[in-house]
C-alpha cells in the first residue's frame, strides 16, 4: 500500500514540473500582453524650436517605438506601409518571385485557412488523459524532422553546414 502511495506521489509531482502554456497559442486571461510593452525612445531637444512639426493628436509621438519600421531603416530599407506600391528598386525582384502568378490577399486567406485547420484539430484534440504540447500536437504532420532532411541533403550531394546528432531515435 506504502508503494502505491509513493508512486501516485510521484507521478503527481513529476506532473507538475513541466510548463504546458510556453507554446500555447491562446491567451490566458485578459491581462497586459507582455510583448506589447515597449519602452519609449529617450528624450531628445530638436534642433530648432522654430521648425517643429505640427501636433497630430491621436497619432504617433516622436518619442514612440514603432519597431517594424526601425527595424527596416536599421537595414537600410525604407519604412512603408504593408498596402503601399512596390518601391521602384524592388520591382524586379517582385516581378521574379511572381512570375508564376500571385494571389493579391494571399496573408488573408492563409490565416483564414490556418484558422480552419486549428479549428478542426481542436475537435480532436480536447480530450486528453495527460496534458501535451497543443501547437506541437496540432502541426505534427506538418514539422520537419531537421536531422532526417539534412540526412537526405547530404545524400543529393547538397553540402549542410554540421549539426549535433539528434536525440531522438530514427524511425
Amino acid at each position: 500500500m506504502r508503494l502505491i502511495a509513493c508512486a501516485l506521489a510521484a507521478v503527481t509531482l513529476l506532473s507538475a514540473c513541466g510548463e504546458p502554456n510556453l507554446r500555447n497559442l491562446r491567451s490566458q486571461g485578459d491581462g497586459p500582453d507582455d510583448f506589447t510593452i515597449v519602452p519609449a525612445k529617450p528624450l531628445a531637444e530638436p534642433e530648432s524650436y522654430t521648425a517643429l512639426p505640427a501636433p497630430t493628436p491621436g497619432g504617433f509621438n516622436r518619442t514612440d517605438q514603432r519597431p517594424l519600421e526601425d527595424a527596416v531603416a536599421a537595414l537600410g530599407g525604407q519604412a512603408t506601409s504593408p498596402n503601399a506600391a512596390v518601391p521602384g528598386n524592388d520591382a524586379a525582384l517582385v516581378n521574379h518571385a511572381s512570375r508564376f502568378g500571385r494571389e493579391a490577399g494571399i496573408r488573408a486567406t492563409l490565416a483564414e485557412a490556418d484558422q480552419k485547420f486549428r479549428d478542426r484539430q481542436r475537435r480532436l484534440t480536447n480530450i486528453r488523459i495527460f496534458r501535451e504540447d497543443i501547437y506541437a500536437q496540432v502541426y505534427r504532420r506538418q514539422s520537419l524532422d531537421p536531422a532526417r532532411v539534412a540526412e537526405q541533403y547530404r545524400r543529393a550531394g547538397i553540402p549542410t553546414p554540421s549539426a549535433p546528432p539528434s536525440r531522438r531515435r530514427r524511425r
